[in-house]
């Protein structure tokens, strides 16, 4: 339970989300962007304000979510796309 490293693909999509989503509502941002979240990939969500981040990832039976909030600054801004939608792929060390 609780492995996360560098020989996961994580997957960052690339514009802001509400964050009030659980495991129902963010799986569904990845089945509607043709992925499937159950292949053991990680999928990162972000706020649109870039204070809260949301990891969803399967492992061995069950979804999990990692859910951080920063206690001050932003998330860059360089992780989102100006009017796109989907998914691209990030490194663990962007991660860390």
């Amino acid at each position: 339970m609780f492995n996360l490293n560098e020989s996961n693909c994580f997957f960052l999509f690339i514009s802001g989300v509400d964050l009030r989503k659980g495991f129902g509502g963010l799986e569904g941002i990845i089945l509607r962007d043709g992925r499937n979240p159950l292949e053991g990939d990680v999928f990162v969500f972000i706020n649109r304000s870039r204070t809260t981040m949301k990891l969803l990832h399967w492992e061995r039976g069950g979804y999990v979510i990692y859910h951080k909030r920063l206690e001050c600054g932003r998330i860059s801004h360089k992780v989102f796309v100006k009017n796109a939608v989907g998914f691209r792929r990030i490194r663990w060390d962007e991660m860390v």
